[in-house]
């Protein structure tokens, strides 16, 4: 994603590791070039020896233009790695996709070999009940999930992270929602109740905006995002409307501490960047992406941070429906990576045995006797 090629680079020095951030084929060197995804087109990637996708999520949409542009562009490429935070284990689109940019298998030869669906609806896929253990099988055969070491039987070690805090605010209402004492429950209800709250949920988070550290609003309107601006010093702003060099400069300079409060959008700044210099963050609006709102905290709250982290998340009464939706997606979701670890552990770590060499330990106890023969030809 867009500031994550700079910070890349930034992390391999750290590491003595040389590799260039490069705009287009123009600029590729001998060795590691870093770019974003949006630059593709500039470049031939069938002169590359090796593919990594951070952020891999990007391969989600089915019918998605970096989805089929990456997978025919890296078809012939014979070193492929996709990285991503939050692959659904529920999404059986999504893992299909990841299958066929790795040339595993087709998403639809994969539908068709471990799943099946009831009646007329196509798009509802579960897996065959005699399957289950042959797909997690195959699953394991070519990629790893994992949340910490200790999954596949290392020690944790500084990947035991801080604790996190969520902080949930309300805000009264004054709409006919809560006159008739209802929820938003439809996307229109919701939206409008957003809407309607902005100006009572942007004085909340301007006034709980700390003043002595970093601090990052997250929002979904427009309408938030320029009213924070205003009502907290020294705020900047990221819009989705900036310049890509723009958009990159702001990032950055957050990232080096030159910016202490930033305001943005979660699908702006949201995947991918290093800000464990930050360890608070706040939602002055919500939607009902899951995935959005665990990778903008994940910002934060991952190793390097050494600090206790605290997200807060603002929202309006009427907008109780969309806050059990995500706690129920977070529960699922920590539920499913559960049991796609328990089902796939076993199966990576003999994977990873495999790969280790096994040497017979040598503990000689008896003295060396030298034949007679030996010593008389001598």
């Amino acid at each position: 994603p867009l500031a994550v090629a700079s910070q890349i680079v930034r992390e391999a020095e750290k590491f003595d590791i040389s590799c260039h951030h490069v705009k287009s084929q123009a600029d590729v060197a001998p060795g590691i070039n870093v770019t974003n995804y949006q630059k593709i087109e500039h470049f031939d990637l069938s002169e590359f020896g090796g593919v990594v996708l951070d952020e891999s999520s990007i391969l989600k949409s089915e019918t998605g233009h970096y989805r089929s542009e990456l997978i025919a562009a890296c078809h012939n490429i014979p070193f492929r790695l996709a990285a991503t935070a939050t692959p659904a284990p529920n999404d059986f689109m999504e893992l299909g996709n990841h299958a066929e940019f790795l040339g595993i298998l087709s998403y639809t030869d994969m539908l068709a070999t471990f799943f099946t669906h009831d009646g007329g609806d196509t798009q509802k896929w579960r897996l065959k009940g005699h399957a289950e253990n042959e797909f997690w099988r195959w699953m394991a055969s070519w990629s790893v999930l994992l949340r910490k070491p200790s999954d596949l039987g290392y020690e944790d070690g500084a990947y035991n992270l801080p604790p996190l805090e969520q902080v949930h605010h309300t805000v009264s209402a004054s709409g006919a929602l809560d006159l008739l004492g209802s929820q938003a429950v439809t996307l229109q209800d919701r939206i409008k109740a957003r809407r309607e709250s902005v100006s009572d949920r942007v004085a909340m988070a301007a006034a709980m905006t700390p003043s002595d550290r970093p601090f990052v609003w997250w929002c979904n309107l427009n309408s938030e995002s320029e009213a924070l601006t205003k009502a907290i010093p020294g705020a900047i702003e990221v819009r989705g409307s900036d310049k890509e060099d723009e958009k990159e400069r702001k990032l950055v300079a957050f990232s080096e501490g030159r910016i202490r409060v930033l305001v943005t959008k979660p699908s702006i700044a949201g995947f991918g960047m290093n800000w464990q210099h930050c360890a608070d963050c706040g939602f002055v609006g919500l939607n009902d992406s899951f995935e959005q709102i665990y990778q903008a905290v994940r910002r934060f709250y991952r190793f390097g941070q050494t600090n206790p982290v605290t997200a807060h998340f603002i929202a309006a009464e009427t907008e109780g429906a969309v806050v059990a939706n995500l706690r129920r997606k977070e529960a699922d979701a920590d539920r499913m990576a559960a049991a796609m670890v328990l089902h796939t552990a076993n199966i990576n770590k003999a994977a990873i045995n495999a790969l280790t060499r096994d040497r017979a330990k040598y503990c000689p106890t008896e003295p060396m006797r030298i034949p007679s023969w030996i010593g008389a030809d001598a």
